[in-house]
């Protein structure tokens, strides 16, 4: 076959030699293309474009080609030149919006700035809060006494007792039902309660009890106990016509009067109202009675000062009626009870109290109750 005749005639020749390299300096940058995966191209546009690379290289610019990743190979990935300023992508969208920058949080402020805090009195400075107006009240001040307290002055009841009374709508006042709290009266007013107040009031235990050493008289210290808890049914003393004892007649059932832990001796507690405020009231005048066993020499002058002179935090004590009754042995009347006043009252003279004993408060004498027993207060006696 001849070469006119053989259409791959012009294949079969040499490609034209290449130009001459140009200096690097002159090189223009052009980008490099996948061969391998470039399309293929029919023979009618395959014989232009390899003339047009065996043509020499010329000064027209050349737009520069990012790089893209082939289809359907396992090629190497090559960087993509980015645009200045953008960030690469993470997978996502593009629009997704940058994060919130997060405030760092607040160093303590040192004392140095705590100086030039406090040289900036114009930033420190704050309103002072307005004082609230005095409230004042239109038309005169109330009149009368609030009836609770005049039933309490008058040893009716306690002002807890009266409180409830009056919701009860068990307090007349001049024939006239009361129930409304906080009623003021005349003093001098007629006050009567209704039966079921009496009822109610005779329902009120009052319990005197042989308190032992040992036994603390109000609130239990730790690792003590309490002298209500002698009050049992197994410790009574019997009398005719006492009630029989009930668990609940200890609710609300409160020493009146302290005795300290190391004495011995008559403790009252009540749940009435009415004695507590006649034992332990600020103007009480309830006697009562101990005897005393101290050690030591007493000063010269010392049991006059037991009955008047002394005095106990600062405060003078009320007069006493003391006497010796033998060389060990003091008899003591007071109608006050401070915290401890006999044991302090003997040592400011040089005596030691080394044994209590109250034997009477008012007109109710201790009698025949042994060391840890009880009985109830009879109808027919009072302090």
């Amino acid at each position: 076959m001849s070469g006119s005749d053989d259409p791959w005639a012009k294949w079969r020749q040499p490609e034209a030699a290449e130009p001459t390299a140009t200096p690097e300096a002159e090189r223009k940058p052009v980008s490099t293309v996948n061969r391998e995966n470039r399309p293929k191209m029919k023979s009618a546009e395959a014989a232009p474009a390899k003339a047009k690379r065996s043509a020499p290289a010329v000064d027209a610019p050349v737009a520069e080609e990012k790089t893209v990743d082939p289809t359907g190979t396992l090629g190497v990935r090559r960087s993509v030149p980015r645009e200045p300023g953008k960030k690469p992508l993470r997978g996502g969208s593009s629009l997704r919006k940058p994060a919130a920058l997060k405030a760092a949080p607040l160093a303590p402020a040192t004392p140095a700035e705590w100086s030039v805090k406090a040289d900036r009195p114009e930033r420190n400075a704050r309103p002072a809060p307005a004082a609230k107006p005095p409230v004042v009240r239109d038309g005169p001040p109330p009149e009368g006494v609030r009836l609770s307290k005049v039933m309490s002055e008058r040893g009716l009841c306690s002002r807890r007792e009266a409180d409830l009374w009056i919701e009860r709508g068990w307090v007349f006042v001049d024939g006239e039902r009361i129930s409304e709290l906080g009623t003021r009266i005349d003093p001098n007013a007629d006050v009567a309660i209704s039966k079921e107040a009496k009822f109610d009031q005779a329902k009120q235990v009052t319990v005197l009890l042989n308190k032992p050493v040992g036994y603390v008289s109000g609130q239990p210290e730790p690792g003590f106990t309490p002298a209500i808890t002698l009050i049992t049914a197994d410790n009574q003393l019997k009398q005719s016509g006492d009630p029989e004892f009930k668990p609940w007649m200890l609710r609300s059932l409160a020493p009146s009067g302290r005795l300290d832990i190391d004495s011995t001796g008559l403790l009252v507690l009540t749940q009435d109202g009415r004695v507590a405020k006649k034992l332990i009231g600020d103007d009480s005048q309830v006697e009562k009675e101990y005897l005393v066993r101290v050690s030591g020499e007493m000063i010269k002058g010392g049991l006059k000062l037991l009955n008047h002179g002394l005095e106990l935090d600062g405060q003078a004590l009320k007069p006493a009626r003391v006497k010796q009754l033998n060389e060990d042995q003091l008899h003591f009347i007071l109608k006050e009870g401070k915290k401890r006043q006999i044991r302090r009252m003997c040592e400011l003279v040089g005596l030691r109290v080394i044994g209590l004993k109250r034997v009477r408060i008012g007109r109710i004498k201790l009698g025949e109750l042994e060391i840890g027993q009880w009985r109830f207060l009879r109808a027919d006696e009072a302090f």
